[in-house]
């Protein structure tokens, strides 16, 4: 990089040069150094390389053998040949994790270790016979009902805890695996996805983002992100925000005589213009920077292993970073952090706390359990029986020590749900991939189930709730207000003339009607739907906007002044034949009109038009095509004569003094299928609210046809101006408790602005007034719904119309465009939040009675009746299996009969409490039975008290059968978490869940028939496994007694898994998902380092997170650069323990946290 840079400080004469390259440039007249040179400039110092190394702009495009006008011959060997020579337009994504290395990353897992080191340790001790035969000495510790055979197999146990370590392993690799590729897979969807328009033969194409190659002349307009650098050939108005390659807020304006540079990854805020492309892929500047990251990232992998051990491992997998990316840009960037991120999901907050509060009590209980045992062994064999210790002895006491080691770790094992991160992955990877087909593109994993807790949404009205295909129906022109489309003949030359060509000429070139694809289809609009409309009541005047446009290209415009929403305007000035000049306006009609002082009368002359006038038309015209739900645009012009050129960079004098030569009104009709989708989201106790730029009678309209405003509700709608007066004090500024008094009735929200509408969101977000805190989703498409998008907890962009600006700052990318798939995103979020909750049911019921068994039974019988190999069976299918079985529960019209759960409600709630405690009370009575007088009742030798390495007992054996069969039975109690009665409810329409069941039924035969000694089963006879059967089915009657106590009952059940307390959530707090992940990670630190091995699995699910950010070629890594660059204020980078501590010491350091919460 170095010597290239250095390479454009002196160039040799061009011909010398010419002849040097050409060879190595394959017959292009420049080579890749020098365009990489040339890139690396900016403004003045790039135009004057230009002009010395190729004469002007148009030297550079022959040089690069192609036209300006025409574009590239579309010749695939030409194309082929400038890849090889310039590159793709392609990023090679960092390799993805091998399935070994996935392996590995599996068995740093804390508890398996332990495991491991138990199952080592006893495996060595079966090996190793004392000296002199088992003296009396060491007493009866292994005589018993041991014979030869059995001897011999002492190494069974732990080989067979190694075994069950290895499937523990590749199960979670596996799964790992199996995710990556998804998600790989997905993102090279959404990849795929992104066009870009070119000029190819003088025809405007659509190609795919990576098809692009050096020498193409692209088009780009208001709302792109450029996948390419290039050198601007002519551009109108251009404005870009360069902030994602130099951290510069402000926006950047491009001219092809002042800076004509144009990076990758950059956005185009306004106007719109043609470029030359001239680095591709990794020569382009982004491609640049991501080689560095890329070769960083073997040392940022080190790094973030030596920050996991030291982070306890939750902050890094907790929180899904923007990406760990971003070199010395982090700092300046980290300056402005105004941007607060986003808040940890919902859901992860709640699991987290759940988590660590579960590994607390586990931790204790196996603590508790093994040192009962030690003690028991030791005070019975050296102090009852008055032995001493042998030193040949010492091989069989340490036996016993591990045995008892084994225990607790098994203990410990079983509390642990670890299974529950599995089950959050697998829930949100299922309905991601299913939500695909429901149109929902998702890009940000838990923005799935976030969509569950929604409680308003903020919807654009264009495109979302309409179908964006607008149709001119009503216009005002020469003093008469049409209805419907006049006859060209009823109207003078002289003002069809004008109107024709204030249409054709102000609007994007790019614009166009074209034929339909399929017989009797509509014509297809091409370009912005608004001049659609217009270009289209042209055609219907029996006009042609085509040959005007030929007539004067886009080279020939003089000087355009582009739409932006503060203009809402756009103006084109254009060269009169006779050396004046004519400015052609258009825009919203009641900004418009008040710039205008004349107005053509019906035989197309002058008419002056005053305010007066103007309120007359406001009343007659305006608000009647308003009130009809129409869109009102009005269209003027203006005459400079010869010699007063005006100044054109003033452009409040140049567009004032403006004719009015008409007014149209453009219907965007609702979907139809919109009025049903909204009533639906009424139902389940979400608000939809409509913002959007247009006139309030038309934003009321329309909300009063969906459904969002109905009669004799007490509801607001305002205009922006009305909004601001309202939520702002005297000194301008906004006040939360004015914003909560609009809010809440607030149902329309006309001629915003996107300040607006951030502020709207943010205001709900923050507002803590109302029985619980807002989650609001928010749906927009313009580059200006960006700021709104990112704030909101759930931003959908428009996947058809959406500008790529939008699509970056989303979540979810609507692939259709309709409200209707937001409400399927509604019921998938919802379902997303009750497989998790259904898992928790079962997952808990089973842990409670394990470890109680375990505990009970080795502190009573100094034997867990439950074996390490038996529990991890238990842990390892119910948990893997169950979270797959619960978590692909199809979801159902019913989750959206309920209200959101919103930010505060526990995880658990009361009746679920009253399910686990329930089941759990019938499971343990049960099997406390069976070990106590079990062996009475089926007439059987007792399994208590057993020797060291007796055999399998058929008492344990039904007792470890019974606890299966009651697991599986409670699963399908578990289905249901709302106290409802049918839990077969709906259960065919789930083969997963089927299969399960049953294959962990045939599994369990299998297991107890022929598991024999490492199971430590032994084979049961029929009437035996009719018992446990029977005892199994019981759990559904069961179920059904506990579905009967009412809840209201039970005041003493608390409910668990709360997201942080309103108390503990302070504004700093909401902006720093932060302190609460530093608080887990305190109590993980005091030795909950068993969680570990559940965050790691969590962290999985924030892998998938980071893939989407991280991996993915070109394209998407173009389109994911403002999630790497720019936005790094977004990040508070986790991944170093630095950050933690300096939060703590420097309030407003590196963590971003600007109300210097220091942390206790």
């Amino acid at each position: 990089m170095g010597d290239m840079a250095n390479s454009s400080i002196e160039f040799p004469p061009k011909q010398q040069q010419q002849q040097r390259d050409a060879p190595q440039a394959g017959g292009f007249g420049c080579t890749l150094a020098e365009l990489r040179a040339l890139m690396e400039l900016r403004g003045a110092e790039a135009l004057q390389k230009i002009q010395e190394a190729y004469g002007d702009i148009g030297g550079l495009c022959r040089r690069l053998k192609t036209s300006p006008t025409e574009g590239l011959a579309d010749n695939t060997n030409d194309l082929e040949k400038r890849r090889q020579i310039y590159g793709q337009n392609f990023i090679p994504p960092k390799q993805p994790k091998t399935f070994l290395q996935l392996v590995w990353e599996a068995l740093q897992d804390v508890t398996l270790i332990i495991l491991e080191v138990a199952a080592i340790v006893s495996l060595g001790l079966s090996f190793y016979a004392p000296p002199g035969e088992e003296s009396e000495a060491c007493g009866n510790v292994s005589g018993g009902a041991e014979d030869e055979g059995e001897a011999e197999a002492g190494w069974i146990e732990g080989a067979a805890i190694l075994l069950s370590v290895i499937c523990v392993v590749l199960v979670t690799a596996f799964n790992d695996w199996s995710k990556e590729k998804q998600f790989r897979g997905l993102q090279s969807r959404i990849e795929q996805e992104q066009k870009f328009t070119v000029i190819r033969n003088g025809q405007l194409l659509q190609v795919p983002v990576a098809a692009l190659v050096v020498g193409d002349i692209a088009q780009v307009k208001y709302g792109d992100l450029l996948p390419a650098d290039g050198v601007l050939i002519q551009g109108n108005d251009l404005k870009i925000d360069e902030s994602s390659l130099t951290g510069e807020s402000d926006h950047v304006r491009k001219s092809a005589d002042k800076d004509p540079m144009l990076l990758s990854g950059t956005h185009v805020m306004e106007g719109s213009g043609r470029m030359v492309v001239t680095a591709v892929g990794v020569n382009s500047q982004t491609g640049i920077i991501f080689t560095l990251l890329g070769a960083g990232g073997e040392e940022e992998e080190k790094k973030d292993k030596k920050a996991k051990k030291q982070d306890g491992a939750v902050a890094m997998e907790m929180q899904p970073l923007k990406s760990a990316e971003g070199g010395e840009m982090e700092e300046r960037e980290k300056k402005k952090a105004s941007v607060p991120k986003k808040e940890k999901s919902v859901l992860q907050g709640k699991l987290t706390k759940l988590a660590v509060q579960i590994g607390k009590a586990g931790l204790v209980m196996s603590a508790i359990t093994v040192i009962i045992l030690v003690l028991y062994f030791v005070i019975e064999a050296f102090v009852v029986d008055g032995r001493v210790w042998l030193a040949e002895c010492t091989p069989v006491y340490v036996q016993y020590f591990v045995k008892f080691f084994i225990i607790g770790v098994t203990v410990l094992v079983v509390a642990v749900p670890e299974g529950l991160p599995l089950a959050v992955t697998i829930s949100l990877a299922y309905s991601v991939k299913k939500m695909m087909k429901d149109n929902n593109l998702v890009r940000h994993l838990d923005a799935c189930e976030t969509m569950g807790n929604a409680t308003a949404i903020c919807s654009d009205k264009t495109g979302t709730l309409t179908t964006n295909r607008m149709t001119v129906v009503q216009s005002y022109l020469g003093d008469t207000h049409y209805k419907e489309i006049p006859a060209p003949s009823a109207l003078t030359p002289k003002i069809l003339d004008l109107l024709v060509h204030a249409i054709s000429i102000n609007s994007a070139y790019t614009t166009k009607i074209l034929p339909p694809e399929k017989e009797g289809a509509l014509p297809r609009q091409v370009g912005n739907k608004t001049e659609c409309a217009l270009l289209g009541f042209v055609l219907d005047l029996k006009r042609d906007f085509q040959p005007v446009r030929e007539q004067i290209p886009e080279e020939k415009l003089y000087k355009v002044y582009t739409f932006n929403s503060v203009r809402k305007s756009m103006s084109t000035v254009i060269r009169m034949p006779d050396g004046g000049f004519r400015l052609f306006s258009k825009g919203a009609s009641e900004i418009l009109l008040k710039k205008c002082t004349n107005i053509l009368n019906s035989n197309g002359e002058l008419r002056s038009f005053r305010p007066r006038d103007r309120d007359d038309m406001v009343k007659k015209v305006i608000e009647p095509m308003a009130c009809d739900g129409l869109r009102t645009i009005c269209m003027a012009y203006r005459d400079f004569s010869t010699g007063q050129e005006p100044d054109w960079d003033n452009e409040n004098e140049v567009v004032g003094d403006l004719t009015c030569i008409a007014v149209v009104g453009i219907e965007d009709p609702v979907r139809p299928e919109v009025p049903e989708a909204i009533r639906k989201c009424q139902r389940a106790g979400i608000t939809v609210r409509m913002v959007t730029g247009d006139n309030i009678n038309t934003a009321r309209a329309i909300a009063a046809k969906c459904g969002i405003i109905q009669p004799g509700e007490d509801f607001l709608c305002l205009e922006g101006k009305e909004f601001n007066r309202r939520i702002r004090n005297e000194k301008g500024e906004i006040e939360q408790e004015r914003l909560d008094k609009v809010w809440p009735k607030l149902r329309v929200l006309a001629r915003s602005s996107p300040t607006d509408k951030h502020t709207l969101v943010k205001g709900i977000i923050d507002s803590t007034t109302g029985e619980q805190r807002q989650v609001v989703a928010v749906t927009g498409d313009g580059t200006n719904d960006g700021p709104a998008l990112k704030k909101a907890d759930v931003g959908f962009a428009m996947g058809i119309a959406g500008t790529d600006v939008a699509k970056e700052a989303s979540d979810i990318i609507l692939t259709d465009d309709n409200f209707t798939s937001i409400v399927k995103a509604v019921m998938w979020g919802r379902n997303v939040y009750d497989s998790i909750s259904k898992f928790l049911q079962f997952q808990l019921t089973v842990n409670v009675v394990a470890v109680i068994v375990a505990f009970t039974g080795a502190c009573i019988t100094q034997d867990s009746p439950l074996k390490a190999v038996q529990m991890l069976w238990v842990n390892l299918i119910m948990d893997t299996f169950a979270s797959l079985a619960l978590a692909t529960e199809p979801p159902t019209e019913s989750l959206l009969l309920r209200k959101p759960y919103g930010r505060d409600k526990p995880l658990i709630s009361r009746t679920m409490m009253k399910n686990i405690l329930g089941h759990a009370v019938y499971q343990l009575t049960i099997i406390f039975t069976l070990l106590f007088v079990g062996e009475l009742f089926f007439d059987i030798d007792s399994g208590r008290d057993a020797p060291l390495h007796s055999p399998p007992s058929e008492h344990y054996t039904i007792i470890f059968n019974t606890f299966v069969m009651m697991q599986l039975f409670n699963e399908i109690n578990a289905r249901k978490i709302h106290g409802e009665r049918n839990v077969f409810d709906g259960i065919v329409s789930n083969p997963i869940f089927c299969t399960i069941v049953l294959g962990t039924f045939a599994i369990q035969i299998i297991i107890v028939q022929f598991g024999g000694k490492p199971f430590s089963c032994s084979p049961l006879s029929t009437e035996q496994w009719l018992w446990c059967l029977f005892v199994g089915i019981g759990e559904l009657v069961w179920g059904q007694v506990i579905a009967t106590i009412p809840t209201s009952q039970l005041k003493c059940l608390k409910e668990a898994g709360h997201g942080p307390g309103k108390d503990e959530m302070t504004d700093e707090e909401l902006a720093e998902g932060e302190e609460e992940i530093d608080h887990a990670e305190r109590e993980l630190r005091r030795g909950q380092i068993l969680w570990f091995r559940g965050l790691n699995r969590i962290q999985t699910q924030m892998e998938v997170v980071s893939t989407f950010k991280r991996s993915g070629s070109f394209q998407g890594a173009v389109r994911r650069r403002s999630s790497v660059l720019s936005q790094l204020h977004d990040v508070t980078n986790l991944s170093t323990p630095t950050h933690v501590t300096l939060s703590a010491a420097k309030p407003t350091s590196a963590s971003g946290n600007p109300g210097g919460e220091s942390i206790p």
